[in-house]
């Protein structure tokens, strides 16, 4: 039987290579565009003439969007293809900035976080979906590692861009140059010629059912990506103030210690793509470093030290969360039908977003009620969790004989 289903044929290396360029491209925008209105609120605040809440509630209006069409936008992906779909998605965010940059108005913010958040929900399905097609399948772990390093790469530059940017062209300047990184990058995929990604409809006697993509283990990875959505969103958004209110860390050392986290995390995705690449099991791989890092967490929560040691467990829970991330890929990978990458990664994706929902509600309770240690501890209890749930989804992958 024809696997109706089945991807193009893989690309040449320098093509691949190519490709994987393109698309660390791409996920650098996304994570640098997350960040911008955040960084942006103090010149919000003063322009707009709004409080913290008003300003908050634009990020909120952002996660809903994002975490309402991402599976849809999968759905999308794998109907039309992933290419002109990426493209949009980087105009599209783009667009909010620089219209935002002209019109600073607090119902352009909103309106400006709404299509941040629908141009947000493009970027896994359709990433995924082309590199699952065109990388070589020996180093899918390391092309996954690559695309998520550069996506933390974006975030960690962020900061500093948006300083420069509002230093040399003021705030509405930063906006419309943050903006422009889309097309800009959209132009990029252009140029390099980045192929498409879209599953094939049935058709003649070789045309059969094509399984579904809302599968146990799709729905349970859902899950995992919202425990361990959950587990480090506590750390790095309040962190700092965790570590000042209940350790007695200055603000500089307390920065220090989420600057090591952040920074190994983004080194430990690339250690674990090489990880992934030498064993087919990626429920283990996580599961094993899920059940070292809670352990790590566990005592940053219980234990007084002295600010280099803190910096020290901070940066090694930092670079275990890393190395796990591209073997979550690769579980995806596996228990995504033929042909069905984009919708099973806009599905679990999903679970990133509702903890981006639930997190902010969740540890800022434990903050208002004075319980700095519990941000840590509640922490490596979502990552004991994950520990099961990675277990749980491991299968062998769907074999593909056109693949």
């Amino acid at each position: 039987m024809v696997d109706v289903l089945a991807a193009p044929p893989r690309a040449k290396p320098d093509a691949a290579l190519r490709t994987l360029g393109a698309i660390s491209v791409a996920h650098w925008v996304s994570h640098f565009h997350m960040l911008v209105l955040a960084l942006l609120f103090p010149f919000l605040k003063e322009k707009l003439g709004t409080g913290f809440v008003e300003l908050g509630f634009a990020l909120t209006v952002f996660a809903v969007v994002s975490g309402l069409t991402q599976a849809p936008l999968g759905y999308v992906v794998d109907r039309i293809g992933a290419r002109s779909i990426l493209i949009a998605g980087l105009c599209l965010g783009g667009f909010a900035l620089i219209m935002l940059g002209l019109n600073p108005t607090y119902p352009w913010l909103l309106a400006s976080a709404a299509l941040l958040g629908l141009a947000n929900s493009v970027y896994h399905p359709a990433d995924y979906a082309i590199l699952s097609a065109h990388m070589d399948e020996r180093r899918m772990g390391r092309a996954f590692s690559i695309h998520t390093f550069s996506g933390f790469l974006g975030g960690a530059m962020a900061p500093a861009i948006v300083a420069v940017l509002v230093t040399t062209v003021g705030g509405a300047g930063a906006l419309i140059a943050a903006g422009a990184t889309g097309p800009l990058a959209a132009a990029v995929l252009i140029i390099a010629r980045t192929p498409d990604a879209v599953a094939r409809p049935p058709s003649g006697e070789d045309a059969a059912p094509q399984p579904g993509v809302l599968t146990p283990a799709i729905l349970l990875l859902m899950l995992f990506f919202l425990l361990l959505g959950l587990s480090t969103a506590g750390i790095s958004n309040f962190g700092v103030v965790a570590l000042m209110s209940g350790y007695g860390s200055s603000y500089s050392a307390a920065n220090l210690a989420l600057t090591a986290f952040l920074g190994a995390s983004a080194f430990g995705v690339l250690a674990g793509g090489v990880l992934a690449d030498r064993t087919k099991r990626h429920g283990e791989v996580a599961a094993m470093c899920f059940a070292i890092n809670s352990g790590v967490v566990l005592v940053i929560a219980l234990a007084s030290m002295p600010p280099l040691l803190l910096v020290i467990m901070m940066a090694l829970a930092g670079f275990l969360g890393g190395v796990i991330a591209p073997s979550r890929d690769m579980l995806v990978r596996d228990a995504a039908p033929p042909g069905g990458a984009g919708r099973a990664f806009g599905i679990v994706s999903t679970g990133f977003n509702i903890g981006g929902i639930v997190s902010p509600l969740l540890f800022g309770w434990i903050m208002d009620n004075n319980l700095p240690h519990w941000v840590f501890g509640v922490s490596a209890l979502f990552m004991a969790l994950t520990v099961v749930l990675a277990l749980m989804t491991d299968r062998p992958r769907v074999s593909n004989p056109a693949a």
